[in-house]
């Protein structure tokens, strides 16, 4: 455990806490906890900071996910079922991640958050109509292999923006609501986060001593942010989307370009 000042570990917590809030609306909370960690510990490998981002990410995702499950309409079993899918997927991902260049992978998600981004803007009623109660077979089975196999290896292999494309992905292909969407995001989430953090530990990258006062925050963020979610619906949902997306954008062309 590397020395951090009090100072530090009281601005980790509060960054854990919004992030927690965020993710727990739209997803893309480590769009601030993972660079407040790579910030805060300048002098402790990356790799470090990514197993413990996981280790606190899971816990807002987790208590967001229960919050979601008691009071909104969440098909259970389909998200059970993508969580499952995403937890296997996440593993693998982060077992590669050292070796894919990410400044090539990093210009394609800017084209696909920008692309994302416009089709919301100009589709005032995207994820606004009721939720299908019982989708086909056929997009049920391109859910299992986008949002559980394919954004869940995502999220191991490089991660930022993996709620915000869950939560889009279920929109466009299973016909949800943003509010439904953003629930049923946060249980495949768990999964994707369990399955990274699994290898993470396994090879000792985890900094738990930090991890376990921040994932206390994390938790009342995420607590706090479902909670606001459902009071305001998917009308506020779509709000933090597009301001998550522009977010991410920027991060993404700062890493590319100027970092």
């Amino acid at each position: 455990m590397p020395d951090i000042t009090l100072t530090t570990a009281i601005a980790l917590c509060v960054a854990a806490a919004a992030a927690g809030w965020i993710d727990a609306v739209v997803g893309g909370g480590g769009l601030l906890q993972l660079p407040a960690l790579l910030i805060g510990l300048p002098d402790v490998s990356p790799t470090y900071a990514l197993g413990t981002n996981k280790a606190v990410a899971v816990t807002g995702t987790s208590i967001a996910a229960v919050t979601f499950a008691r009071r909104s309409p969440l098909d259970r079993r389909l998200a059970l079922r993508l969580g499952a899918l995403a937890l296997a997927s996440s593993a693998g991902g982060a077992l590669l991640a050292s070796a894919v260049d990410k400044r090539v992978l990093q210009p394609l998600i800017m084209v696909m958050l920008l692309g994302v981004a416009a089709f919301v803007v100009l589709r005032p009623r995207f994820g606004t109509a009721p939720t299908e109660r019982v989708p086909s077979r056929r997009r049920a089975a391109a859910a299992l292999l986008v949002a559980g196999v394919g954004i869940g290896f995502y999220d191991g292999i490089l991660g930022p923006g993996t709620g915000t494309f869950l939560v889009i992905s279920l929109v466009a292909l299973l016909h949800m609501n943003l509010l439904t969407a953003s629930a049923t995001a946060k249980v495949v989430n768990v999964g994707t986060n369990l399955g990274a953090l699994a290898v993470f530990t396994a090879h000792g990258t985890v900094l738990w001593a930090l991890a376990a006062p921040m994932a206390a925050f994390n938790m009342a963020g995420g607590w706090a942010g479902a909670h606001m979610a459902l009071r305001r619906g998917s009308g506020f949902v779509r709000v933090v989307l597009l301001v998550v997306v522009t977010g991410l954008v920027t991060r993404l062309a700062w890493e590319q370009w100027w970092a």
